[in-house]
């Protein structure tokens, strides 16, 4: 098993000879190759920085680039990419893994999928150091980046405002960046949800959450004009899926819970056996006023089926959306 990635934050003064990038978000990957050649500077300002696509190497290139330097310059050579390294390429570019030349730095982005494994696997063998750049697809994974933006731009943050931003902005990760720091500037540091929705009341109105907030009590005609109305100014179907799969698995499980527990109406007493905030657990409770445990189970066989079809297998992915917020009515109405 490779060694758990560490965070940009966590770079060594001394850079190693081989560092690998996994993943394929973006703005992670940008900001890890900014770091690493921001350290390489301050340990040489003449650092000589190279950066290429995976897929136009070539074995000679590699040789002059990654081999020992004739007069011993300092060099950080960045590959993007690396999953798409032609073959002929792997083959030279494999010894400078396992034995990096004096003063060069190797830094490897791999999209960390199947495609060209023996490269990546081979990076790790040789005990590269291994930064994160995965693509955070989980509700909760997006809402901790939001926290750490604030954290790093000087902030403090609730979790209430923390998920006022996501609903609003939504899975971006450069716009949730960007949001974060300009309230954190224009808000004195202190970012509550009062200044989240005064700031974006405009873009939470259309954003996945809303959909999803309609369409699991049943309200079909305003759930499709506010998809409608989502989709036309760009919020992606996956997000808007992501939405209401989160929201009908967060009303099954407070309904489960709120009926095996008699804890009734108590969202603090919930929220802690569900590790949930009390907020989310408060409006999930009123939501789930009228669910049946069958039409429960429906509706999330309706959310994972959406899933799947936002992700290609539909041909038409607004339809599958729309025909999901019907049928979650359909459920919402079994007894």
């Amino acid at each position: 098993m490779p060694a758990r990635p560490i965070s940009v934050a966590d770079l060594p003064d001394q850079l190693p000879g081989l560092l690998l990038l996994v993943g394929d978000e973006e703005l992670l990957v940008g900001r890890a190759i900014s770091a690493i050649a921001a350290r390489a500077r301050q340990t040489d300002p003449d650092v000589t920085e190279t950066e290429l696509l995976g897929s136009a190497l070539d074995g000679p290139e590699l040789h002059e680039l990654a081999g020992p330097s004739l007069f011993g310059e300092a060099r950080l050579l960045v590959i993007r990419s690396a999953q798409d390294v032609r073959n002929a390429a792997a083959e030279v570019l494999r010894p400078y893994l396992a034995a990096p030349a004096d003063g060069a730095t190797l830094v490897l982005q791999h999209a960390g999928g199947a495609k060209g494994k023996a490269l990546l696997d081979a990076a790790r063998k040789a005990g590269a150091l291994e930064i994160g750049c995965a693509k955070l697809t989980r509700l909760d994974e997006r809402c901790d980046f939001v926290r750490a933006e604030v954290r790093a731009a000087g902030g403090t943050i609730g979790a209430d405002a923390v998920a006022g931003i996501v609903d609003a902005v939504g899975s971006d990760l450069r716009e949730l960046a960007a949001v974060s720091a300009q309230l954190v500037s224009d808000c004195d540091g202190r970012v509550t949800i009062e200044v989240v929705h005064a700031y974006h009341s405009g873009r939470a109105e259309v954003s996945g959450f809303a959909v999803s907030d309609q369409a699991v009590v049943g309200s079909v005609a305003d759930a499709l004009e506010t998809l409608r109305f989502a989709l036309a100014v760009g919020v992606p179907h996956v997000v808007i899926a992501d939405a209401m799969a989160d929201g009908v698995r967060t009303v099954a499980r407070v309904a489960s819970a709120t009926r095996g527990s008699g804890r009734g109406g108590n969202e603090y007493a919930l929220a802690s056996t569900l590790g949930m905030p009390p907020w989310k657990v408060k409006r999930a409770m009123s939501q789930a006023r009228g669910w049946s445990a069958p039409g429960l189970q429906r509706a999330l066989a309706v959310v994972a089926g959406l899933n799947a079809d936002v992700k290609g297998v539909a041909a038409d992915a607004p339809y599958a959306l729309e025909r999901a917020i019907r049928e979650l009515a359909a459920a919402r109405r079994l007894t």
